[in-house]
């Protein structure tokens, strides 16, 4: 059995377990395809899946990647031989220095700066190349607050498809420069990312063989982040956390790392428990944790202010479903000011050896807050999810840190700066 869609033939089994588009919405299905609208009522679109036998021992026994997982994810069975990046099984570090800083009992980091492009946007890169492979695409994109035109260019250029990347043109130098690199077509636009965004649905809407990834291939790209809750039960033993910290840009990591933990629990992979979920924004870019603290289940739009530029998209596309997740696990979504993220980014180097963008930081700052005021309980397990490198946002903490003396080359010069 077959499918043809722009004039390409997709092959059967192509897309694993995956078998409709649903609507989150009215529940509306439809056929697998590059689509991320509800023809019925205009609601997002997610994958519909019917999963085989899944145990244990077969997904240990897969690759230390996000493959091993291949059995839930909208992919083909012999995904490992399509050239790609190979992100996915980065570090879980039990974070006991930071614990004991923060008051926590048991702390752990899920340290996704060691993927390819040190970004966890590698992951559902991967999911939307291998769909856009099957679509017949000829241009891979995307619109990008940063990370995501990285992982987007990189993986392009591995799989040899033309790559076409738009990021809001005041965005940090060190990740334009980490786009650039890996292709010609870097467009930078000004305005900011919820402008790009809107010129790339546009031209995704006039052009019907380019994949925009988090556009109209956006239900398979959304999957790549259900890979981070899969690691985070196997790597403690197939178990849930009590707790987890996720940063929210659109909130689709959030909502995605839920379903992960609901998947396996469903599969009788690990054991159905209590697992509060928080949220984390930075507080020039904070819709979500706004519309929480008000009780409210509207999202404001609002136009975003922050240096974490990574979480700044000021209308986000799965706010109201975070607020349905954190408000069902007993978890909450707050926001931290800009000084705060630097400072956290600051204390999870120092405590832990971790360089964290400002992402990062923000989720460490939420963590830090969340503790200090009695939303999160510090008796219970908890994993704090780090998304990226801190190299990219280096000029985050560029004026809070640096030399603590310039001194003579002399040991006389060493003494009398208090150095001895």
């Amino acid at each position: 059995m077959s499918l043809t869609l722009h004039s390409t033939t997709i092959r059967a089994g192509a897309f694993g377990p995956a078998v409709d588009l649903r609507c989150r919405e009215c529940g509306a299905t439809r056929d697998l395809g590059p689509h991320f609208a509800c023809d019925q009522c205009f609601g997002p679109l997610e994958i519909g899946y019917d999963f085989g036998t899944v145990t244990r021992e077969s997904i240990e026994a897969g690759p230390a990647n996000i493959w091993r997982y291949k059995a839930l994810l909208p992919v083909p069975d012999d995904i490992e031989t399509s050239p790609n990046l190979e992100p996915g099984f980065t570090r879980l570090l039990e974070a006991k220095n930071l614990a004991a800083e923060l008051g926590l009992t048991k702390l752990w980091v899920k340290d996704d700066s060691t993927n390819p492009t040190n970004s966890f946007k590698d992951r559902v890169v991967a999911i939307a190349l291998s769909a856009a492979r099957e679509f017949g695409s000829t241009v891979f994109a995307c619109p990008s607050t940063g990370n995501l035109a990285n992982a987007v260019a990189a993986a392009g250029a591995r799989a040899g498809i033309r790559t076409v990347v738009l990021i809001p043109s005041n965005l940090e130098a060190p990740k334009q420069i980490n786009s650039a690199v890996y292709t010609e077509n870097l467009i930078a636009v000004d305005g900011n990312y919820d402008d790009v965004n809107k010129l790339a649905t546009e031209i995704a809407g006039e052009t019907d063989d380019w994949a925009f990834v988090n556009v109209n291939v956006r239900p398979f790209y959304a999957e790549g982040s259900k890979t981070l809750g899969y690691e985070i039960a196997e790597q403690l033993g197939w178990r849930l956390p009590d707790q987890v910290v996720i940063p929210v840009a659109s909130g689709s990591q959030l909502t995605k790392v839920y379903k992960a933990f609901r998947e396996l629990v469903a599969l009788g992979l690990v054991e159905d428990k209590p697992c509060r979920i928080f949220g984390a924004q930075a507080e020039g870019c904070s819709p979500v944790s706004t519309a929480h603290r008000a009780g409210i289940d509207a999202i404001r739009p609002v136009k975003p202010d922050t240096i974490a530029k990574s979480l700044a998209i000021g209308n986000p596309a799965d706010g109201v479903y975070v607020l349905d997740i954190v408000r069902e696990t007993g978890g909450a979504v707050e926001d931290v000011t800009d000084e705060e993220i630097r400072e956290a980014i600051v204390l999870l180097a120092r405590n832990e050896g971790i360089f964290t963008e400002t992402a990062g930081g923000t989720t460490v700052g939420v963590l830090k807050k969340l503790v200090e005021t009695g939303q999160l309980d510090p008796d219970l397990e908890t994993v704090v999810i780090n998304t990226g490198h801190g190299l990219k946002t280096v000029d985050a903490v560029a004026g809070v840190v640096g030399p603590r003396a310039t001194i003579a080359p002399s040991y006389d010069a060493f003494v009398a700066a208090g150095l001895s």
